[in-house]
């Protein structure tokens, strides 16, 4: 990439390469298991006073993994939904899911019985790892979907004992947030986890072209549509960012506060994927909107880095005590999925001493397409810079690229960008130009 074809280089910081090196990793699975390896004894997930390290994922991602094929002989491409908030099985879910082989479907638990049914038989999902709180919505429509294997879990479930019972029992009984259901067949997360560690998961071949996610999106209209995310997709994204954030970040040091759901792109690339590869421990919120709570959860820990949309920013801005945390390690906080309101942005830098850094991106670009310097000195209301090997063009309704200062379609090329929408060749005609460019429908 030159300056001159591609100006915003002469901005990119110092230690940032314009391109990135996708031989690196044939598939996520080698980043998580390199990270595995690498941090061993380091915590890798935090969720309500309960640590499991590096070590632990990987045992116990194994073990899905060989539950998936061994006892359920699921098979390579199978799709398998993930319904669940951030809680420690979320990341066990996902990771054994793709050492199995098998493409993630990441299903909202807010879904109403319509949202759900359209997503599972659009996907054709055959498995479902969901929580016992949202279980009585599949129960209402899993007879009209493929799925013929169902895994359900507490939320306290992978909790230290005695704290696991008295969470699952204060969730059913007393705070009454799991509504009866009956799905016959289910099984136990728990159970399927001890019944595959009986036996090593078998290793599967994975590629760049693999299908690793189904991220579903309402796109610009109409009915939701199944992102295509390989797994060159998501390295892709994983090293553009890492890259970008890299002079800011320390192996083995990060603590990244994963309060955004992991079933949403942004927390599941930019927490989880990243902060995985540099060793930084994921600390998960189960209920951001419980904002006390959110703060107390803060209090406990000395944070490195933080995600989140500006209602989010807004909403612990406003919680008492949030101004008399301990923000001296922060060094990173990254607002996307919405512009960050200007005042937001001050009022953050004023309380946190951290400038807030905007960032751009979609689900079909998995997601960052841009972001801003980590060395701004304060909020600047833009969405920043191509990443690395990022391309975009401004564009009008003809295609035509237009000259700099004047608006137009942002229209993106790069290895972050989707293979297409899920059994829809139109949808993505519509959005993907012959010569290659992904039109977001977004001015700019």
């Amino acid at each position: 990439m030159s300056d001159q074809k591609y100006p915003w280089l002469s901005s990119y910081p110092a230690a940032v390469k314009s391109n990135i090196d996708l031989t690196q990793y044939d598939s996520i699975v080698d980043v998580v298991l390199e990270a595995c390896n690498q941090f061993r004894q380091r915590p890798a997930f935090l969720n309500m006073g309960r640590e499991l390290s590096y070590d632990d994922v990987d045992r116990l991602s194994s073990n899905f993994a060989s539950y998936l094929l061994n006892e359920l002989k699921l098979k390579k491409g199978d799709r398998i939904a993930l319904m669940l908030p951030n809680v420690l099985q979320y990341p066990i879910a996902i990771f054994g899911a793709l050492r199995a082989g098998l493409t993630v479907v990441n299903t909202n638990p807010l879904y109403t019985a319509r949202e759900l049914k359209h997503q599972l038989t659009d996907s054709g999902a055959v498995a479902i790892v969901v929580l016992d709180n949202f279980a009585s919505t599949l129960a209402d429509v899993i007879k009209d979907t493929q799925v013929k294997h169902v895994l359900t879990t507490a939320v306290g479930d992978l909790l230290s004992f005695p704290k696991s019972l008295l969470v699952n029992f204060v969730a059913r009984y007393v705070k009454k947030m799991v509504p009866d259901y009956h799905i016959p067949g289910a099984v136990r997360l728990t159970r399927a986890l001890s019944l595959g560690a009986r036996q090593p998961a078998p290793k599967v071949q994975l590629g760049h072209e693999d299908l690793a996610f189904l991220q579903y999106t309402g796109g610009t209209t109409g009915v939701a549509k199944g992102a295509m995310l390989t797994h060159r997709n998501l390295i892709a994204n994983m090293l553009q960012a890492g890259d970008w954030i890299g002079a800011n970040t320390r192996m083995g040091e990060e603590v990244i506060i994963t309060a955004l759901p992991l079933y949403h792109i942004f927390a599941l690339t930019a927490n989880c994927l990243v902060f995985i590869r540099l060793g930084g421990l994921n600390v998960l919120i189960t209920n951001p909107r419980d904002m006390k709570g959110f703060v107390n959860e803060l209090s406990k820990i000395k944070f490195t880095a933080i995600t989140g949309v500006n209602t989010l920013f807004n909403g612990l801005l406003n919680t008492p005590g949030f101004a008399e945390l301990d923000f001296s390690n922060l060094r990173l906080a990254l607002g996307g999925g919405m512009a960050v309101q200007r005042a937001v942005a001050d009022k953050w830098k004023k309380v946190t001493g951290c400038v807030l850094i905007e960032a751009y991106g979609l689900t079909e670009t998995s997601p960052a397409v841009c972001m801003n310097p980590l060395t701004l000195v304060d909020y600047n209301g833009a969405i920043g810079l191509p990443i690395p090997s990022t391309v975009v063009s401004i564009q009008d309704d003809s295609g035509k690229e237009l000259a700099q200062g004047e608006t137009g379609e942002l229209c993106v090329k790069g290895p972050q960008v989707m293979r297409g929408y899920w059994q829809r060749d139109e949808e993505t005609a519509k959005v993907i130009d012959a010569n290659g460019w992904l039109h977001t429908g977004d001015i700019a």
